[in-house]
């Protein structure tokens, strides 16, 4: 009830804005020279840069059909509410070295206030070719790759009823913004399409992603450093690679989370359920605390709760040391479901800093394989535990039911 009471909170003013205010002006990129079968990313650009200046509330508008659109970077300030209605679908090209600026996103929205995106459109980045060149997993400095929509010190603002589609790198990331809602957004790709997280969120604050479906080849949503009061609730994950926070720890500015609560969410076929990862032998010390895990449902995912301060994907890093980062205050309440590895839990905390306040209530979970009896591991951590656990948690081994 509580979070629901928040997020009403911070949902209410931009709904009652956009109920008081004067009818927006539309600027409809047709009439800015975007034709079917062109690049449009000029007209939409003037467009963009007419509403800005308007001193009055202004709706960009991409009409239904198929629009090319070979990048664009839209930046404010803005001296009004400023809407970009998404009917049609925007398409990438498949070949990510015919962007014009190599290094850029493909769609970039930076310095905006009161920004909504709307119209249940299609942002398609095309992304299959681009995967095959992805070799990240073995390569520090593997190629860039274009994120679908970048948004970055963004405040006050809505994301809906809008669809991100193949991706080449992340789908969505959301950086140095404050109060951004993800609304019934949908994010669709491959569960093998590399890197291709759903919604990625850093040094944001008060974000809620609410009432979404994020299927995708690694994490559904992850979090950064800097990141306080995140709402995530009724998303379906699945495929993926879960709800993250982290990886943390590889730079030494690094600065703190606080506030992550993930509830009344699905998971689907996923990699993990919810973790939180960070390096060994890295140079942060930044603290992880108050995050809620809570009511969720596991269908046949993979280690559905995971803290894994051991993180080292690929054996691309060392464990000489222990991680220095801090995680504290963390409540698990309330899960259920399948589990298709024999870990059901894992809890691998810091030996330099051991987990502290972690509370553990009502887990019930079952094991759909057949590779033993199902497990759960804790380590520097000492959980406190309320209602039942099914398997008892910190049990070496325990028996499915």
């Amino acid at each position: 009830m509580a979070l629901k009471l928040i997020t009403v909170l911070f949902i209410l003013p931009l709904l009652a804005l956009n109920a008081n205010a004067q009818q927006p002006v539309t600027y409809d990129v047709r009439k800015y020279g975007a034709k079917p079968g062109a690049d449009i990313s000029q007209a939409l650009l003037d467009a963009w840069k007419e509403a800005c200046n308007s001193t009055t509330p202004s709706k960009i508008f991409i009409p239904p059909g198929t629009w090319s659109l070979s990048q664009v970077k839209l930046l404010g300030t803005n001296k009004a509410p400023i809407e970009l209605q998404i009917q049609g679908t925007l398409q990438a090209s498949p070949d990510p070295s015919k962007l014009p600026n190599k290094e850029g996103e493909w769609i970039t929205i930076n310095y905006v206030n009161f920004l909504t995106i709307s119209g249940g459109g299609v942002l398609d980045g095309q992304g299959q070719e681009a995967w095959k060149l992805n070799d990240c997993h073995k390569n520090k400095n593997c190629a860039k790759l274009p994120i679908n929509l970048s948004l970055n010190f963004i405040n006050n603002s809505i994301i809906q009823d809008v669809t991100t589609k193949d991706s080449k790198n992340f789908h969505v990331n959301c950086i140095s913004s404050y109060n951004v809602t993800f609304l019934r957004f949908t994010v669709s790709a491959p569960g093998d399409s590399p890197n291709t997280d759903g919604i990625h969120v850093a040094r944001s604050t008060n974000v809620r992603i609410t009432d979404s479906i994020i299927k995708t080849g690694d994490d559904c949503v992850s979090m950064g450093d800097e990141t306080k009061e995140v709402y995530i609730q009724n998303v379906t994950c699945g495929p993926g690679h879960g709800i993250s926070i982290g990886s943390l720890g590889g730079y030494a500015t690094e600065k703190d989370v606080t506030g992550i609560y993930v509830r009344n969410c699905t998971f689907i076929g996923t990699t993990n359920g919810v973790r939180v990862k960070t390096w060994p032998s890295a140079p942060a010390t930044l603290t992880v605390s108050d995050l809620h895990f809570e009511d969720l449902i596991m269908d046949n995912a993979s280690l559905p709760i995971v803290i894994d301060q051991e993180y080292c994907p690929h054996n691309l890093c060392n464990k000489d040391r222990p991680s220095s980062i801090k995680i504290s205050n963390v409540s698990i309440k309330n899960v259920r479901g399948t589990t298709s590895t024999a870990e059901a839990v894992w809890l691998v905390c810091s030996g330099l800093k051991p987990c502290e306040n972690v509370e553990v209530g009502d887990i019930d979970l079952k094991y759909t394989g057949n590779q033993g009896p199902i497990t759960t591991q804790c380590t520097n951590v000492k959980p406190k535990f309320v209602g039942k656990q099914n398997p008892p948690v910190c049990a070496t081994t325990a028996k499915s039911a």
